[in-house]
């Protein structure tokens, strides 16, 4: 290269840590002057690496500097650079920003190292073996799974400690947060072969913050420690828009500082190595280490006992169960046993259902003994565990405060009790697991005695369900956590203000799906427990979260129906229960009026056709009166006996209304078909012993097997939160066998005896074309309605109301059967001239009034002529003759049962409009 020639270059510059730009281009200044090989031209130095996401203003002015030089002769001054260049950078208050926007999890502890040729490269190498997979289903010891997966990298920073020791201070980086006791099991594990390294167990969660402009790589720097602990709240702040600074610590620029948070292992003395347990106080100042009691030794040794819980049995689940029972039975429960108890349950909670299925009461009675002993050092106390968390404050009953529980998610398990809680939207957790919000009139209704016992309400969240089965919950599933809230011992129902909860479904809510919110009775399936809704309701439902309202305290979840209940909009749900009420009102007037005139007049009940209808009027009468009760009742959800009684009775007599449609199809098949063959002494008495008593068996059944198969239920979800709650049965097995089927028996029956007849009677007309000269189709059509609403065939809508066609037969199945009372009174009153008859005779007055003996008389004189027009065709064909040999016989008892078309064949010959088989 030629001396003369020019070459201009972009310089580079890589340092040990962050410079200002300023104090780089004043350097250059500087070596210009006093180098004649050198000559710098640039004017402008830039700051490559990037901002730090909480950067402001004068953050990015410091990333950039641009020299102004004055003239010719000007030096390199700092009034050319306009700041002090090379100052020194001032400490800041730490900020957090990196590590709370991230999910990544640190833990520091120390460790002891006995052999001068051992250093923190040594340890990094034995920090590895965390990072190897292992399978928990192979014989060999898998003690850190979970930490195998998460793990990152970690750091060693060690001094002298002595002539042949020094000390280490190690942290560890996880990419999800582990329990604290879990992370010191997996180290204990990696040391345990190491005689020359010491670590006693003892670990902290930490944050690491750091100066606001350098704090993005927080492993590669150095670091300073603070003794201080912390809450997690305090170093990621839950308001919205929080810088994240720790106003209370300084910063040096490269540096960054590690934070201990009060999330501690406490050692504890036990022969084996082990999880130990996980401490969370409200303290100031982090938990000293103390020795454990005897009893905090017999709990931690059945900790390790559950390590693998698969391996237990339901026996000894039992024994475990017990031996703990033992160590809570003192008055008080100090905060290191309550946590080892935590993690216990936590670890039985991965057993399968059939395990725990003898000991799950007594395992949920373990979590609110520790709630209720639990010594409370400062106002709350905060116990966390992989599956299970539970939190306990201490109030005044007397002056309760609105208080709420909620908890983010089961990997960093954060639980918070405040009142002026905001849930973070950060790390994708702005739908808690669950929360739940206590009235200040919690404890009103209370009496002053039991006011001064409320000292304390106590919370716990459940992340698995194993100790809530309830095997009648048929096609439906719980959608969520299980939480729970207890005050002190005491038994609270029945608040005006409701305790609004709000769960995290577990998978969104198909669109035809209900969402219904449920508590934990322990009274149901034999003292067993199960799901009761009874005081609950949705008060809104979205695909993610269901909100609650409940006006007492116990264990709450969402249950999901996938089968029973399909989802209908309000408005049409508003149409069908006019539908429904104001056709069951007119039914119940109709059926009435039916009634009156078959009980008023004697010549219409003569025949047991009529006496059969008014037995279905009787029936189908009460149905109507307590189907428009029902609702009304199930306002008040605290009458659970009244409730109870009401879905027996609306059952009994939906049975009963089958069963007498049932024997109207009987006696329609013995009267046409079976009519020369079949004697049945006492016909009337033995349909009323089946009619009446056959539903009375069912429900007894019903109700013996178990009287909370009936109850309160809530029918549909809508977009406004609310249901319809009604009281039915509530178990799907009862409903399915004792309603579905009994009715499906009957309706085939019914539909086969109504094919046969109408078979039956277009034989007689082919045979006899003379008697059904006059009729018209629309007199026929007409008897086939009307044989179809009085067998009940039109409650067969109910099986075509599935799928795309669910609503159109909603409708028909609402109006067809809601009227069927009107319909009744229309057929066999109305049109029916034998009726109209004795309406003229007794009830009309002048003109309209029909003189008695005129009634006789054209009664008589139809007779006569009815004989002479049967006995004519017979005399031309034997088949006619044994056809209408039937007819002849109308107004007998053939073999003990009346002929159920009897009112009809006179009908016909006294006015050839009216329908033949109108009665039944």
């Amino acid at each position: 290269m030629a001396l003369n020639e020019k070459t201009n270059c972009l310089v580079i510059l890589a340092l040990r840590q962050n410079v200002s730009p300023c104090c780089i281009l004043k350097t250059v200044c500087t070596a210009n002057q006093n180098s004649s090989q050198i000559h710098a031209t640039g004017k402008r130095a830039n700051r490559q690496s990037p901002p730090n996401e909480n950067c402001n203003s004068d953050h990015m002015d410091e990333n950039i500097c641009i020299y102004e030089k004055k003239s010719n002769n000007s030096k390199c001054d700092d009034s050319a650079f306009g700041a002090a260049p090379c100052g020194p950078e001032k400490n800041k208050n730490c900020s957090c920003a990196a590590f709370c926007n991230a999910t990544d999890a640190y833990y520091t502890f120390e460790i002891s190292i006995q052999d001068p040729e051992m250093n923190g490269s040594y340890v990094l190498l034995l920090m590895t073996q965390l990072n190897q997979s292992c399978s928990p289903t192979t014989n060999e010891s898998c003690s850190f799974p979970t930490i195998a997966s998460e793990y990152k990298n970690a750091t060693v920073e060690c001094s002298p400690a002595g002539t042949n020791s020094q000390g280490c201070n190690v942290i560890l980086h996880l990419a999800e947060a582990v329990p604290v006791c879990n992370v010191s099991a997996a180290i204990t594990t990696v040391f345990q072969s190491e005689k020359n390294i010491t670590f006693d167990g003892r670990m902290t969660r930490a944050a690491i913050c750091g100066h606001p402009k350098f704090s993005d790589n927080l492993l590669d720097s150095q670091f300073t420690w603070t003794n201080t602990t912390y809450q997690h709240a305090d170093v990621c702040p839950t308001e919205e828009g929080s810088p994240f600074l720790l106003t209370t610590q300084n910063c040096q620029p490269g540096k960054n500082m590690v934070v201990p948070l009060k999330e501690q292992c406490v050692p504890i003395v036990s022969s084996t190595a082990g999880p130990n347990v996980t401490v969370s106080s409200n303290t100031a100042s982090s938990p000293d280490v103390t020795t454990v009691s005897s009893n905090e030794s017999q709990a931690n040794a059945l900790l390790e006992l559950t390590a693998n819980v698969s391996r237990l049995n339901s026996s000894q689940v039992e024994q475990l169960v017990s031996q703990l029972e033992d160590l809570l039975s003192g008055p008080n429960i100090s905060v290191a046993l309550a946590n080892i108890t935590i993690y216990i349950v936590s670890n039985l909670l991965d057993a399968s259902a059939e395990t725990l299925a003898s000991s799950s009461n007594r395992i949920l009675g373990l979590v609110d003994t520790v709630g209720l002993k639990l010594v409370l050092e400062e106002t709350t106390e905060t116990l966390l565990s992989p599956a299970l968390a539970l939190s306990a404050k201490a109030v005044d009953g007397n002056d309760f405060q609105q208080v709420l529980f909620s908890i983010s998610d089961p990997n960093n398990a954060q639980v918070r009790v405040d009142r002026r809680f905001q849930w973070s939207e950060r790390n994708n957790s702005s739908i808690p697991q669950g929360s739940i919000t206590l009235p200040p009139s919690l404890t009103q209704n209370l009496t002053s005695e039991e006011q001064q016992m409320a000292s304390r309400v106590h919370f716990n969240f459940y992340q698995k369900s194993t100790l809530f089965k309830d095997g009648s919950l048929g096609t439906r599933r719980l959608n969520s956590g299980i939480l729970g809230a207890s005050l002190a011992n005491l038994t609270v129902t029945g608040l005006d203000e409701e305790i609004v909860i709000t769960l995290r479904n577990l998978e969104s809510i198909p669109a035809n799906y209900v969402a219904t919110c449920v508590f934990w009775d322990f009274a149901l399936n034999g003292q067993s427990g199960g799901w009761n809704t009874n005081g609950c309701t949705v008060r809104n439902s979205t695909d993610d979260v269901t909100v609650c309202g409940c006006n007492h305290l116990t264990s709450f979840s969402i249950l999901l129906d996938l089968a029973r209940q399909p989802l209908t909009s309000r408005v049409n749900a508003t149409i069908l229960s006019f539908i429904t009420y104001i056709g069951c009102g007119i039914s119940a007037i109709f059926l009435s009026l039916t009634l009156l005139t078959y009980l008023a007049f004697g010549k219409l009940r003569k025949d047991i056709a009529s006496k059969i209808l008014i037995q279905l009027c009787v029936a189908l009468l009460l149905l109507n009166l307590v189907f428009l009760v029902d609702a009304w009742l199930a306002l008040y959800p605290d009458a659970k006996g009244l409730c109870i009684s009401t879905a027996w009775f609306l059952h009994y007599f939906l049975l009963a209304a089958f069963t007498w449609m049932g024997l109207e199809g009987v006696h329609l098949y013995l009267g046409l078909v079976k009519v020369f063959n079949t004697h049945v002494p006492r016909y009337i008495l033995w349909f009323s012993l089946a009619g009446w008593g056959a539903p009375v068996i069912v429900v007894i059944i019903v109700i013996a097997v178990d009287k909370d198969n009936y109850g309160l239920v809530s029918y549909g979800r809508f977009s406004d939160g609310t249901s319809d709650d009604f009281c039915w049965l509530k178990n799907d097995i009862a409903f399915y066998v004792a309603v579905v089927a009994y009715f499906c028996v009957i309706f085939l029956f019914n539909f086969i005896v109504l094919v046969v007849v109408l078979v039956q009677l277009q034989k007689m007309k082919k045979q006899n074309p003379h008697n059904s000269q006059h009729r018209t189709t629309g007199q026929d059509v007409r008897s086939v309605v009307g044989l179809t609403i009085l067998l009940g065939l039109s409650w067969g809508f109910a099986f075509f109301a599935w799928g795309p066609v669910n609503l159109p037969f909603m409708y028909l199945f609402a109006i067809c059967n809601a009227f069927q009372g009107f319909y009744i009174f229309v057929f066999h009153c109305a049109v029916k001239e034998t009726v109209r008859r004795q309406w003229q005779t007794y009830l009309c007055f002048g003109k309209m009034r029909m003189a008695e003996n005129s009634e006789r008389s054209r009664t008589a004189t139809q007779k006569i002529m009815k004989r002479a027009s049967v006995t004519r065709p017979s005399l031309r064909s034997n088949t006619s003759s044994s056809s209408t040999s039937f007819l002849s016989r109308n107004s007998e008892q053939i073999h003990g049962i009346g002929n159920p078309l009897d009112d009809r064949i006179i009908t016909i010959d006294e006015e050839p409009s009216v329908d033949v088989i109108l009665n039944e």
